[in-house]
């Protein structure tokens, strides 16, 4: 008869399973989950399903880098708005997730909650789009369109392309360049993005068209409004 080695312990279940992909979870054990994992560990709820994305490559950060300094520029220029990177944020009873970036205009769609989460559906949310682009531009694009997100900018890596939803009639539709070739925010007067130039990495011009567009009238009457609110 084999006896087993008594000094070998099989090691006891965590109290809180640990996050997987794939997982079916609601927000509330999703998150609960999350904040027992290691720091550095990044997962998302989409739909109800955890996502893990892959490590971030160059691909990701370049791109990543030029889209938090656009943002954070107009935002330096637009009292009464904030911008926030890899923020997390609670959509929904189902929906958890962190955006490469947010734009929200102050006492709008979302509030922060007394644990410091964003909670509720910012009115610009912008992702970089490389390993994730097949739940960024599927599953995530339907959470973010379901729970009232107004625009939502993606930089699709791999394809080398720009796509910018605005809502409209509750749904999200593609926004379409204007004559110059520009992308131009509805909810964000003067955000404008030259979709060449940001795909080549070129700052000076990305940024110089968006000096353009805060020179605006409509920038302008945006600005007096948030003063005024």
């Amino acid at each position: 008869m084999t006896v087993l080695n008594s000094s070998i312990k099989i090691p006891s279940a965590p109290t809180i399973p640990e996050l997987e992909a794939g997982d079916h979870l609601d927000q509330r054990a999703f998150h609960d989950r999350y904040e027992q994992m290691p720091p550095g560990f990044r997962a998302e709820l989409i739909g109800g399903v955890v996502q893990v994305p892959s490590p971030a490559k160059t691909r990701h950060g370049l791109p990543d880098g030029l889209l938090c300094t656009w943002l954070g520029v107009y935002r330096g220029q637009t009292p009464g708005t904030e911008f926030m990177p890899n923020l997390t944020t609670v959509l929904g009873g189902d929906s958890e997730v962190q955006p490469d970036g947010v734009l929200v205009i102050a006492n709008g769609q979302t509030r922060i909650r007394e644990d410091d989460y964003l909670i509720g559906s910012p009115e610009l949310v912008a992702e970089v789009a490389s390993s994730t682009a097949s739940y960024d531009l599927h599953s995530k694009k339907r959470d973010y369109e379901r729970y009232g997100v107004t625009e939502y900018l993606v930089i699709v890596a791999r394809q080398r392309r720009v796509v910018w939803f605005i809502r409209e009639n509750g749904v999200f539709v593609e926004m379409s360049p204007d004559a110059g070739g520009l992308l131009k925010s509805r909810v964000f007067p003067g955000l404008w993005l030259d979709p060449e130039a940001f795909l080549s990495n070129d700052y000076a011009k990305v940024l110089a068209v968006l000096q353009d567009g805060m020179k605006s009238d409509d920038h302008a009457e945006f600005v007096k409004k948030l003063a005024a609110t």
